[in-house]
């Protein structure tokens, strides 16, 4: 006579009760009541003891047995074929009401106002009503949107160039993935200290980091380096705008030693001091493969960006992308096209210029006694450079008031630089206010 099974059918439940019986027979097997090689009672007495049709029971078994949990053995019956489940490492938290709460103060977060939000609302409207494509649509991208990225890149960074040349991408990243693909074996140089993604980009391709140094990367430019990573309009995280000399002087040093240059030219149209210096890739289209994105002037959950590479290049990444079907979404390309083409990403950027611009002297009060920028600020975060212990201190004192502010450290692989890196994107006036309080807290202490 076989044991009866700690199992409760409920009639007036919603789970039907086939259902109902093979989940508990499932839990059973994982928390090890059932071991492997049970004998199961049969369907007939399973049905008698629970007081259901017979029909109830061979149903939970058959699904059981289908997910491998049992298994029948002709003329003696259902095993359990399964060990129980591992037992799960106990993690301790506090609980969600007690947990708390830090604000990043990233490079990478953006401003976005509630007039921004109601063109972003408007733009996913318009989406909704759209017709998806039945299957993956061009590899390059939607056509709409590559002709409204190569007029936006003609007229903001006096790169022209044709729809047809225009690939959207998955973000930076994914744009470097791909293009790193379609690349020849070799190692990477990639700026130091420099953008922490690329790197990681670079590694997780398989190919080995170069450090080149970040105010003046043709230096570190060597035979073999299949390409170099560069951010010139506005250098990740240090600040500064690669000059007009060490922008020649790398484009000479690529083409000698025949290493692609990868410019990333990821938030160039949000300076407040200057008009943005044009993009690197006007000179020289054949040795330069031109990286943009919606992170910084939209948002970085959108990835979205878009690249331009040399012409001799140009389809081997489409093949790859063609392969891969490793482009952006389709529902984030039709928000974007509608965003670009009702010029809310205009207006969105000029207002962002006046907020960050008005922020950015905020910051330059408060850290301007306790250190030195590294650049003339731009975009969302400001660098500024002082001894590692003071950095420290300025980092703990905003982890007390609940700030994650980064330090330059972070940034450097072989660079012995030290300092902070405040982003004031992603906070409002009020948290920006109290975190600066907090940082000059620590600094003074």
């Amino acid at each position: 006579m076989h044991p009866t099974l700690p199992i409760v059918l409920r009639r007036d439940d919603a789970t039907s009760l086939g259902t109902q019986l093979a989940g508990q027979v499932r839990a059973l097997v994982t928390d090890g009541t059932l071991a492997r090689g049970h004998r199961m009672p049969s369907s007939r007495a399973l049905a008698a003891e629970l007081g259901v049709a017979r029909s109830v029971v061979e149903q939970a078994y058959a699904q059981l047995v289908a997910e491998g949990w049992l298994a029948g053995r002709h003329g003696a019956g259902t095993f359990v074929a399964a060990d129980a489940a591992p037992v799960p490492r106990t993690r301790t938290s506090p609980p969600e009401d007690e947990a708390p709460t830090v604000q990043r103060l990233g490079v990478g977060d953006v401003w976005f106002d509630a007039g921004a939000r109601a063109g972003w609302r408007r733009a996913w409207r318009e989406v909704s009503a759209a017709r998806p494509p039945r299957g993956y649509d061009h590899p390059q991208g939607l056509p709409a949107l590559r002709a409204a990225v190569a007029e936006r890149l003609a007229r903001t960074r006096g790169l022209a160039v044709d729809a047809s040349e225009v690939i959207v991408t998955a973000g930076t990243t994914g744009a470097l993935r791909l293009l790193l693909a379609a690349l020849p074996a070799g190692p990477v140089g990639v700026e130091d200290p420099g953008y922490r993604a690329a790197v990681a980009t670079v590694r997780a391709g398989g190919r080995d980091v170069v450090d080149l140094p970040a105010l003046d990367p043709a230096r570190g430019l060597r035979p073999g380096l299949a390409a170099c990573y560069v951010t010139p309009a506005h250098q990740h995280p240090l600040g500064h705008v690669m000059s007009a000399a060490h922008r020649l002087r790398l484009l000479d040093a690529a083409r000698v030693h025949g290493t692609l240059v990868v410019e990333d030219d990821y938030d160039s149209e949000l300076r407040y001091d200057v008009a943005p210096v044009p993009a690197l890739a006007t000179l020289d289209r054949d040795q330069v493969a031109y990286l943009g994105t919606a992170s910084k002037s939209v948002v970085p959950g959108l990835r979205l960006g878009w690249m331009v590479v040399p012409p001799d290049l140009h389809d081997d990444v489409v093949g790859l992308q063609h392969v891969l079907h490793d482009v952006g979404a389709w529902p984030a390309q039709q928000a974007m096209l509608a965003l670009l083409r009702d010029g809310w990403l205009d207006t969105t950027v000029r207002a962002a210029r006046r907020v960050y611009g008005e922020r950015a002297l905020r910051v330059e009060a408060a850290l301007a006694p306790y250190g030195v920028p590294a650049a003339t600020t731009a975009g969302m975060y400001s660098t500024w450079l002082m001894p590692a212990e003071r950095a420290r201190a300025a980092r703990d004192g905003a982890a007390a008031a609940g700030f994650d502010l980064p330090l330059l450290a972070d940034y450097c692989r072989s660079a012995e630089m030290t300092g902070v890196v405040l982003g004031f994107g992603g906070v409002d006036d009020e948290a920006l206010d109290r975190a600066l309080e907090a940082i000059g807290r620590g600094l003074a202490g």
